[in-house]
């Protein structure tokens, strides 16, 4: 569900050439097509949607949706490694065609970028140490909080009274804290926490948290503004995907389930 950044948005609105309505430019495609590849951009810190192999290559979930719509339009993908809180803007400043990397689509967000998608729902929630004694976030008052720079989650963590909010890089680093017991809980996506949870034996307790604001909410892939050929181009070959099979063998290999 990644992600909101004051500083990202702050920079995107630096780049208000890009946003202004009315603004005449080429759509990106022509120039996707001309090159013979696309750039596309996600964290590598966000198991299992962008993650760093032991080949040193950033595979995933979302690496592999980036490179089978990228297949459909007849190019190549090229995954650029971006810091989260910095990737709208390095999408207006034009050092990337795409973000592929989990991003929640938020009303703020659609004023400075368009959305494909959504090609995958998600939930927000808290996790503490297996052993913790927080039932509930009535317990996480008074104490230190996890979170990833720049993600929705972040904005929402500090309107909560009385907690201390940490920002860190991505979920390795989350996991790391929380087991160190340098935070006493951790807010992010449920999705790769709970397999993280199934697949290394995180020793992490899920919070029951029901009514949590942004429990649901949909992923899309972000581009620039003004490119309705690439929007329409990327979202026909997303929707071929989820109609062939192509989306569930990718998601099923990676998270297990169809979590379109």
């Amino acid at each position: 569900m990644k992600k909101l950044t004051t500083l990202a948005l702050t920079a995107g609105f630096a780049f208000s050439a890009f946003l202004a309505p009315g603004v005449a430019s080429a759509d990106d495609l022509a120039g996707i097509k001309a090159s013979g590849e696309i750039k596309i951009a996600m964290t590598g810190a966000y198991p299992p949607f962008s993650f760093v192999n032991e080949k040193n290559e950033v595979v995933g979930f979302d690496a592999d949706i980036g490179a089978a719509i990228a297949k459909r339009l007849g190019v190549k993908s090229v995954i650029v490694s971006t810091a989260w809180d910095g990737i709208i803007a390095g999408l207006l400043a034009k050092k990337f065609e795409a973000i592929v990397g989990s991003m929640t689509i938020t009303p703020e967000r659609e004023k400075a970028v368009d959305f494909v998608g959504p090609y995958y729902h998600a939930g927000r929630a808290v996790f503490v140490a297996e052993g913790s004694d927080i039932k509930d976030l009535n317990g996480i008052k008074g104490k230190t909080v996890g979170v990833t720079l720049g993600e929705t989650h972040e904005k929402w963590a500090r309107t909560q009274a009385g907690w201390t909010i940490r920002t860190y890089k991505g979920l390795p680093e989350l996991f790391l804290e929380l087991k160190s017991g340098r935070v006493q809980a951790i807010v992010a996506d449920n999705i790769p926490v709970m397999i993280a949870i199934k697949n290394s034996g995180e020793k992490i307790r899920k919070l029951d948290t029901p009514n949590i604001e942004g429990g649901s909410v949909a992923i899309g892939i972000a581009i620039r503004k003004n490119n309705p050929e690439l929007k329409a181009a990327m979202q026909k070959a997303l929707d071929a995907m989820m109609s062939d099979g192509t989306y569930e063998k990718i998601s099923v290999q990676w998270i297990g389930r169809d979590i379109r």
